[in-house]
């Protein structure tokens, strides 16, 4: 059996943490984040014991599951949970998918996510991370395209994908069925990444990362501005690069990497100027100060943007009753 959900940071998080967090996983439609997943919940709160039921959906009021999920330590600790499993798919196909540009690889991923196909894994690559990460030479963007079942063939599904790509001007080699090529190189430089980043560093890079989603009508504009912003927040040279890391009907979730010269000994100054240049755009661009990274202390700022007023203050009050002392995680999400 199998939860199906692997976060980046698999090999050292917990159900807790992904619950607290509301992480994404791996998977790029469908059981996208942990709440997808989540049959009931127990934590434990300075002012009692919170439990709810088991059960598979009820329309009983605001779930105490959700007020839960994503709440970051601050209203009680998560010592239990029942989540969805299955069992492990025995049915897998694959291609990956070169594109002329970024914004051909958008269009299809779009037609792909309103089809109704539902694709395991539908990350596109822009260009410049393809060739970054030894999965292209540069001269096209790369759509790493998958299907699984348990239950039968999803040759059917792949073949109907292609052809929406093939529309989209995508062309793939046979060859690639087995998730080789470009899409291995992309997913062992994924696995690798967030244990490099620190090493660039002391090594003179400064590499960083941030996500968020937007609507599909909105992306195109989004794209462009937040881009810019941080290029112009770093100056040259500077590398941003994009992917897709998952999709919705309505929406793409964006995934930027930042790659620029380390101002030695200013480190942390420049990451916080590239940081804020980010979420600067981010938020006035419509999307979200984080999709799957959770807000913690990085994201506060913004994240305090982004709520609606009341709803901030409903939080407080809960927070307030649940923890009167204010010792769980203060200064995280209010306060």
């Amino acid at each position: 059996m199998t939860m199906r959900f692997y976060p980046q940071s698999f090999e050292c998080s917990t159900l807790g943490g992904w619950i607290a967090t509301r992480a994404g996983g791996h998977f790029a439609t469908r059981a996208t984040h942990i709440d997808d997943l989540v049959e009931s919940v127990r934590a434990i709160t300075p002012s009692g014991r919170w439990e709810s039921r088991r059960l598979p959906g009820s329309g009983a009021g605001p779930s105490p599951d959700r007020m839960l999920l994503g709440s970051e330590g601050t209203l009680g600790v998560i010592t239990r949970a029942w989540v969805r499993i299955q069992p492990r798919p025995e049915y897998r196909a694959s291609r990956s998918v070169r594109f002329p540009g970024f914004a051909a690889g958008a269009d299809a991923s779009r037609e792909i996510a309103q089809s109704g196909l539902d694709p395991a894994n539908c990350r596109l690559i822009d260009e410049l991370e393809a060739r970054q990460t030894g999965s292209g030479d540069g001269s096209f963007a790369l759509l790493v395209l998958g299907f699984e079942s348990t239950d039968a063939p999803v040759d059917h599904d792949l073949a109907r994908a292609l052809e929406i790509c093939a529309a989209h001007g995508g062309r793939w080699d046979e060859a690639g069925a087995g998730g080789g090529g470009g899409a291995g190189a992309w997913r062992e430089a994924f696995i690798r990444m967030p244990y490099l980043r620190d090493m660039l560093v002391r090594l003179g890079v400064m590499a960083d990362t941030f996500e968020t989603a937007i609507t599909w009508e909105r992306f195109p504009a989004f794209h462009e501005q937040v881009s810019a912003t941080v290029r112009e927040a770093l100056g040259e040279p500077c590398r941003v690069t994009c992917r897709f890391t998952h999709l919705y009907p309505d929406g793409p979730a964006p995934y930027y990497t930042v790659i620029a010269p380390a101002r030695r000994g200013d480190e942390e100054a420049q990451w916080h100027e590239m940081k804020a240049a980010a979420g600067e755009a981010i938020i006035a661009g419509g999307g979200t100060i984080t999709h799957h990274h959770a807000v913690g202390r990085d994201h506060r700022p913004w994240y305090d943007e982004q709520r609606p007023e009341p709803f901030a203050a409903a939080l407080a009050a809960a927070k307030r009753e649940l923890d009167p002392a204010g010792i769980l995680n203060p200064g995280v999400l209010i306060g």
